[in-house]
């Protein structure tokens, strides 16, 4: 797709894998597309495209409204690049500029704010705040058409400075007022301000998470029902029609996200999520996390294609099409989990983190199901004596000084972060080695492109698929930019055939044993 000619072929044969990846304008009409719209193929010379929903404002075309452009998958390249543009990107997903503003953004990356506009407009086509009032227009759009908020309320629940600001942009996107996108048919039963909420028919306000297919659902929700801590998560129903649910830390408030595992979702392209939020102003951070903990923006054909062709993967990768790398909703409460789960087996490690919890959490205003606490924050974790967790003075003493760094700001840990850096400030917190590092770097930053150091899992499934295992690290370097997608296709058949009961994604803490190996600490 580095060609306008490749585009226009997705374009013409309605090409859904390249939604989000960019966007196509018709010029007879004013109107942009993403490229599976099932409108009649518009005329190669009536057609421009762009890079992004907000370059594609700029230049005067508003969104279709057949197809919902503003709906599609983030592009999957900002998880992979490390340079200044996808790290704004993901802040700017993140709903930084909707809370700091364009010089936070900028502050954050460590640029001036002429020199970040300069980037990202070259890159991308718009400028922070044009990206940023593409995404709170269709966060507008989803509270127009899923409450029955007063529209004045959803300007401001949007992230708009004002009601003239969100009159103007809604016109300007959709060509239409907000009266006009709520409709006489507006969903008003999903009020945010009202129903009860639970494991089912909660209120909340009800998002499809849109992602490209194929997704390995069953593995995702095992994985996620593996770790699930008491009181802060919990995955009910049965497999195949699980619902995940869980409490969530966000600036303004606290809020619960409800993912559920549909029957046949893939072949929709989404998945169902129910967000009960304190803050709607919270919304968009909130949409974003839970994203980027089910790994959706993710391109599971780019992965295919490089991870398919290697005699090791092969196999794995047809055995599991859509395979994703889990994520985390907040990476200081990942990277905690982290260090409560060294040296240890995955029950004992999340018995651990529901020991924290329940000393140290947060109780929720309104208990909901199964969920009453907030993970405790990093402000909380580095004055507590932690005496409560069956675990030897040092591995505290880790967690308090890991906490203490991370409330100072001396490890940053943020959507937007360097995550070369963050890796090197986690190695100067004493006890934590380079396991733990890469695994938050995987997890906790959504690098896709990890392999974690030392791994026995990792070691011994290369031991047992390659045929010179020698060779293997060689190898691995072929699976680049997408090992960390490869440590989970290995991770998941690790059981079969290591000779232990442990889960088929065992890290290296439930085999180390079997192979005599540690981890470094």
């Amino acid at each position: 797709m580095r060609t306008d000619e490749g585009r226009y072929e997705a374009v013409a044969s309605r090409d859904a894998r390249f939604d989000g990846t960019f966007y196509a304008a018709v010029t007879s009409t004013g109107i942009y597309c993403r490229p599976s719209c099932p409108a009649v193929t518009p005329k190669r010379a009536n057609v421009r495209f762009f890079p992004t929903a907000a370059a594609a404002h700029g230049a005067g075309f508003r969104a279709c409204r057949r197809c919902r452009p503003d709906a599609v998958p983030g592009s999957a390249e900002w998880n992979v690049r490390a340079d200044v543009v996808g790290r704004a990107m993901r802040l700017i997903g993140d709903g930084v500029v909707d809370r700091e503003g364009v010089v936070g953004l900028a502050d954050r990356l460590g640029y001036s704010t002429r020199q970040l506009h300069r980037h990202l407009t070259a890159e991308v086509g718009a400028g922070p705040l044009a990206l940023a009032r593409a995404q709170r227009a269709h966060t507008a759009r989803l509270l127009l058409q899923a409450t029955a908020m007063p529209a004045t309320e959803v300007a401001f629940a949007a992230g708009f400075a004002s009601v003239r600001q969100f009159n103007d942009t809604i016109r300007t996107v959709y060509a239409a007022t907000p009266s006009d996108l709520r409709g006489p048919r507006a969903v008003r039963s999903a009020s945010p301000r009202g129903g009860k909420e639970g494991p089912a028919g909660s209120g909340g306000l009800v998002v499809r998470l849109g992602y490209r297919r194929p997704y390995a659902a069953v593995e995702m929700f095992d994985y996620l029902a593996r770790r699930a801590l008491r009181g802060a998560e919990e995955v009910v129903g049965d497999r195949g029609r699980r619902t995940y649910r869980r409490t969530l830390r966000l600036t303004r408030g606290h809020g619960i996200a409800e993912v559920a595992e549909r029957p046949g979702a893939d072949d929709a392209g989404w998945l169902e999520c129910r967000l009960s939020l304190s803050d709607l102003r919270d919304l968009t951070a909130a949409v974003s996390r839970v994203r980027r903990l089910f790994d959706l923006d993710a391109d599971p054909r780019a992965v295919a294609e490089r991870l398919g062709v290697d005699p090791i993967l092969a196999p794995l990768v047809a055995r599991h099409p859509g395979l994703r790398a889990p994520g985390a909703t907040d990476a200081h409460e990942l990277a905690v989990r982290a260090v409560l789960g060294q040296q240890v087996s995955v029950p004992a490690g999340r018995r651990l983190g529901e020991t924290l919890l329940a000393a140290y959490g947060e109780p929720l205003p309104t208990p909901s199901g199964g969920l009453t606490l907030l993970f405790p924050g990093a402000d909380t974790l580095a004055d507590a004596s932690l005496h409560e967790l069956d675990m030897p003075a040092a591995g505290r003493e880790t967690v308090r000084a890991l906490a203490t760094a991370l409330a100072a700001g001396d490890v940053g840990l943020d959507a937007g972060a360097d995550r070369a850096e963050a890796e090197r400030s986690l190695l100067t917190v004493r006890g934590i080695g380079r396991w733990t590092a890469d695994y938050v770097r995987m997890r906790g930053l959504g690098d896709p492109d990890v392999l974690p150091a030392g791994d026995a899992a990792l070691r011994a499934a290369l031991r047992h698929h390659h045929p010179a295992p020698t060779a293997a690290p060689t190898a691995a370097a072929a699976w680049a930019p997408w090992r960390s997608y490869a440590a989970h296709h290995l991770w998941i058949t690790a059981a079969p055939w290591a000779g232990t009961a442990a889960p088929a994604d065992a890290t290296q803490a439930e085999v180390a044993p079997l192979h005599a190996a540690r981890r470094p600490t």
